[in-house]
């Protein structure tokens, strides 16, 4: 198994170097991470390609060990894994910076919007999950929403990139984890974030 970083941005490279890990450095030209990892994919042959997204850093191993589970065994119409946990409190179901996801009974995904869903006549916090940044794609799945070349138009809209799969018609399967903390997406996360670790790890 290759494991590596890729990034476009020197001081990332800067600190892989200082703590010896693997890097490749991508074009800036890359519309999402998953654009990012098609690029890197082109000169690392390989079947699956699993992504943990940089946003995601509380992100549990066993969910990584869990994916790998999945792939093992996955029918092979599915193209794309990508992973959920429970949310637990209804500021983070009406945040728009946390993607809310939308599956079928078996577990397919349906639909991920950045709006509060699923939700009541009245617009109520029953139950929902959001996305964790965790993927694995299959390398022709990859290919083909990087040959994209542009985000398609709900990708666009909703700023998801995990659409732009269901739009070109890829099936993807969503696999439950467990909640290990906050995606950080902006300053108010970072916060929380710090907040968190200060809990975890008092001084």
């Amino acid at each position: 198994m290759y494991v590596c970083i890729a990034t476009d941005d020197a001081r990332i490279a800067e600190e892989c170097k200082r703590h010896d890990m693997k890097y490749v450095m991508t074009s800036i030209d890359c519309l999402t991470g998953t654009d990012r990892v098609a690029e890197v994919a082109r000169s690392i042959p390989s079947d699956w390609y699993i992504n943990v997204q940089g946003d995601e850093p509380f992100l549990d191993p066993e969910g990584v060990r869990q994916m790998l589970r999945e792939l093992d065994h996955a029918e092979s119409d599915v193209s794309v894994f990508n992973a959920c946990a429970p949310i637990a409190v209804e500021e983070d179901f009406r945040s728009v910076t946390v993607p809310k996801v939308v599956t079928s009974l078996n577990g397919d995904l349906l639909y991920v919007s950045r709006g509060a869903i699923p939700t009541t006549k009245s617009l109520e916090f029953r139950t929902a999950k959001r996305q964790v940044g965790l993927y694995a794609f299959r390398a022709h799945a990859l290919q083909a929403f990087a040959a994209k070349g542009k985000k398609t138009p709900m990708e666009s809209l909703e700023d998801i990139e995990v659409l732009r799969f269901l739009e070109l018609g890829f099936r993807v399967r969503m696999i439950d984890v467990a909640e290990n903390g906050i995606a950080i997406d902006t300053p108010g996360d970072l916060e929380r974030a710090r907040q968190f670790l200060s809990h975890r790890h008092p001084t």
